[in-house]
């Protein structure tokens, strides 16, 4: 009989974060999820047979996705996690870009530099900056 999957990995929880935008309020926030880690062990269970070794030889460490909805920081509805990825190998994670390098490499493929950034806004005099209690 074949090694079970879990002989060959081992197992570490995780906590990512995520955008996801609720089906129901239409309002995007930032949730964490629960994630598993399997890492791949040095070494084959030594009851290994033939088979379970060629299976060991192409295995990659991966992240597998627990949870499968989040309850809506806003309305308080339970909404499905809407990416189709429940599993990520993670050779593949590790080679995704960055959001402002991405940002950075679009903007200089369109031939736009870019924004610049905003300038300081001169000070307010003191007479508009006291506070609510002063006030008659």
């Amino acid at each position: 009989m074949a090694l079970d999957e879990r002989a060959f990995f081992n197992e570490k929880p995780e906590t990512r974060t995520g955008r996801f935008t609720c089906s129901k309020c239409r309002r995007a926030n930032d949730y964490s999820i629960r994630w598993v880690r399997r890492t791949k062990k040095d070494r084959l269970p030594p009851n290994a047979r033939d088979e379970d070794r060629t299976k060991f030889a192409k295995l990659r460490d991966y992240l597998l996705r627990l949870d499968d909805e989040v309850v809506c920081k806003t309305c308080g509805k339970k909404f499905e996690i809407p990416s189709q990825q429940s599993m990520v190998f993670v050779d593949q994670l590790a080679g995704l870009p960055n959001d402002d390098e991405l940002e950075k490499e679009i903007a200089a493929a369109e031939g736009v530099e870019a924004p610049p950034k905003q300038e300081k806004k001169p000070e307010l005099p003191a007479r508009f900056r006291q506070n609510a209690s002063n006030w008659k």
